[in-house]
């Protein structure tokens, strides 16, 4: 199997390559760090590959018992897995806790988030993993998840049909799969943030 361990020095030299093939010259004074500040840009961008780096996800007794719903939203960034190009923009997530399950702590979901958008993605797909992430640091005990991520899509935006580029994805588990009235709930949640 091939080595894919990361080498600065090829890494440089095949951005190089790259630079030339869209007719610039990599010498130029404005380029010559070019090849560096990627490899570092990248480093910090697709953190989401360094398992050193997977956060910690803290969880708390449900002591009382709480079957509320839990809602957070916030902003994400990710990179597009089919042209390497940027797709980014808010994601609502709502959990109900087992009675006899865990919660968890309140920056918890913001840092799943941010760093499963930290690989080449598809917004699909990255609904699912964070989901996924936080259903098992709850060792699997919840009575629901919900998340929707809409997104801006410069593949689509900036290239290609050049059109708007907006993608909403809802993967939504246990009783906001099956009861209508907590789905109905969530996304009235998700109409105030708006």
């Amino acid at each position: 199997m091939e080595n894919l361990t990361p080498n600065t020095k090829d890494a440089e030299c095949a951005l190089r390559t790259l630079i030339r093939f869209i007719g610039e010259d990599p010498d130029r004074e404005g380029l010559q760090g070019t090849p560096d500040r990627i490899i570092r840009m990248w480093q910090e961008i697709f953190r989401g590959y360094d398992p050193k780096q997977k956060p910690k996800i803290t969880t708390f007794a449900n002591e009382d018992g709480m079957t509320d719903i839990v809602f957070d939203s916030g902003d994400y960034y990710s990179m597009c897995e089919h042209h390497i190009l940027p797709f980014f923009g808010k994601y609502y997530f709502a959990y109900i806790p087992a009675p006899d399950g865990r919660i968890l702590g309140i920056s918890k979901v913001a840092r799943v988030v941010t760093y499963c958008a930290a690989r080449l993605q598809l917004q699909e797909r990255l609904a699912a993993d964070i989901v996924e992430m936080l259903t098992q640091a709850l060792d699997g005990k919840v009575l629901g998840m919900a998340l929707v991520m809409k997104g801006k899509h410069l593949c689509k935006t900036m290239r290609g049909v050049r059109n708007d580029g907006n993608m909403t994805v809802a993967h939504l588990e246990g009783l906001f799969k099956t009861d209508k009235e907590c789905r109905d709930e969530f996304y009235k949640l998700i109409d105030m943030q708006q």
